[in-house]
């Protein structure tokens, strides 16, 4: 079934969702080949009511998704994703935060062929040269109180009608953003 009506806007069952899209959304017209980019997501309504100069210059009508994702500072070159979320902390009027990320996947058949004692960057080569390879682009947003959603967007598929989107998608990011809301 299509995540898009047809005059466009994105048909998603709950407002994680439909901010998922969004980012995916986002995302995708930036193109490929783009760098991991991390957001906030803040509960709309309430910046609307606390700071409506700047909810009126980001154009967040009363028809806005309940959460706005606000893209943050880009993410340090070299450093790993997982060492950067480490170091990542949000004050307490940010309700979710969500990250985009390009990856290269195998399908699950793929599994049984992956050479034993690979080191990080061995296998990383080894995926990227695999005849199955798939690009893909995950966005995944978690909130504070636990509730995740995931979009998956296949490089080779690139298209709104497309993007496979649930909350178990990509767990490990999950987790890895829930773990920023830790204190």
């Amino acid at each position: 079934m299509s995540n898009v009506s047809p005059s466009g806007p994105a048909m998603a069952a709950s407002p994680l969702t439909r901010t998922v899209l969004e980012i995916d959304e986002y995302a995708a017209g930036l193109g490929w080949d783009q760098p991991a980019r991390l957001f906030a997501l803040v509960d709309t309504a309430r910046l609307r009511a606390k700071e409506p100069a700047l909810a009126s210059q980001l154009g967040l009508g009363d028809d806005a998704t309940a959460y706005t994702p606000i893209e943050q500072d880009k993410l340090p070159r070299g450093k790993p994703l997982d060492e950067f979320l480490g170091t990542v902390a949000w004050p307490a009027g940010v309700a979710g935060c969500a990250m985009t990320v390009e990856r290269l996947m195998l399908p699950p058949s793929a599994e049984a062929q992956v050479p034993q004692g690979l080191n990080e960057k061995q296998l990383a080569k080894w995926v990227a040269s695999h005849p199955d390879r798939q690009e893909v682009r995950m966005t995944v947003a978690v909130l504070r109180g636990g509730a995740r959603e995931a979009a998956i967007r296949l490089r080779e598929k690139d298209t709104t009608t497309e993007v496979l989107t649930g909350p178990d998608l990509v767990p490990g990011l999950a987790e890895a953003l829930s773990a920023t809301f830790e204190s």
